[in-house]
């Protein structure tokens, strides 16, 4: 007769010194890569939409933009743009239109583009970053990458 031993099922039997080993794991990014992961997390700023079309409006709107505040807006405009850009291209599984690969495109140079000290030359750099960024923004709002205004 055989004497046999009952293990419980959650017990943990270590693996034998024959069997084969299991690699070491090791972390995907080192400490700087961290770091920068955490700085960007950091500096992430969500879309905002209705922020997105104020400044199209005061871009293009009726009146044009403040002296004062041309620069700035010029800024606000190239990060819009940028972020809707990166929305446009960030997932493979839904590839951008034609039409927004061309207004991605079309924006790289635009937000490259030093802001002229001229206040007129400013305005009208701030009006093309606009008129792309209202495209790429409707684009993505009717293919539903984005949503739009809330209606209150």
């Amino acid at each position: 007769m055989s004497l046999t031993a009952l293990v419980p099922e959650n017990d943990v039997v270590p693996p034998s010194a024959d069997g084969p080993s299991t690699p070491q794991w090791t972390p995907p990014l080192d400490a700087e890569g961290l770091r920068s992961v955490l700085g960007r997390i950091r500096n992430w700023k969500p879309l905002d939409v209705e922020e997105v079309f104020d400044d199209l409006d005061t871009a293009i709107g009726n009146q044009p933009p403040p002296v004062a505040t041309t620069g700035a807006l010029v800024d606000r405009l190239r990060g819009h743009l940028k972020q809707l850009s990166d929305i446009a291209v960030a997932d493979e599984r839904y590839p951008p239109t034609a039409e927004m690969v061309q207004l991605v495109e079309r924006g790289r140079p635009l937000r490259d583009e030093r802001t002229p000290a001229d206040y007129r030359q400013a305005v009208g750099l701030a009006r093309r970053l606009a008129f792309v960024t209202s495209d790429l923004v409707e684009g993505l709002i009717e293919a539903r990458y984005i949503k739009g205004q809330v209606e209150c």
